[in-house]
């Protein structure tokens, strides 16, 4: 089974939350393996409490799901199982076909969010295009 070396993880979570910064917002970043376990974890000190745990579950919703959080907000059957946010910003890591989990961003608009979250893999991206 392959997992997310922390290194990759940590770029992700520093890249999304940098990206966010140069548009003005103060955000925190979280990644999550397949299971929903925190790998890593970044907040602009500057960002607002609620953004730590908004962020993780928002990647935890995302990973154990297996879907970004933008395509379950219809999915009101969930909204009430545990740890579940179904706002978007949650987005799930997946390399050459293979599933890593999901990260995600809180802190700016919801569709801002994303956007960074996309960024910190796109960071990552030609790295992991090459392990096998």
């Amino acid at each position: 089974m392959r997992v997310l070396a922390s290194h990759i993880a940590n770029k992700i979570v520093t890249e999304a939350v940098n990206n966010c910064a140069t548009r003005g917002y103060l955000v925190s970043a979280a990644v999550v393996d397949r299971n929903g376990n925190l790998a890593a974890f970044l907040r602009n000190p500057l960002s607002g409490p609620h953004t730590i745990k908004v962020s993780q579950r928002k990647a935890y919703s995302s990973a154990t799901l297996r879907a970004d959080t933008s395509q379950m907000g219809a999915r009101s059957d969930l909204s009430f199982a545990p740890d579940i946010l179904l706002i978007v910003g949650g987005v799930t890591i997946n390399f050459s076909g293979i599933f890593y989990g999901g990260v995600a961003v809180s802190g700016a608009k919801p569709d801002i969010d994303e956007e960074c979250a996309k960024a910190g893999l796109e960071a990552v991206a030609d790295i992991m295009d090459f392990v096998d």
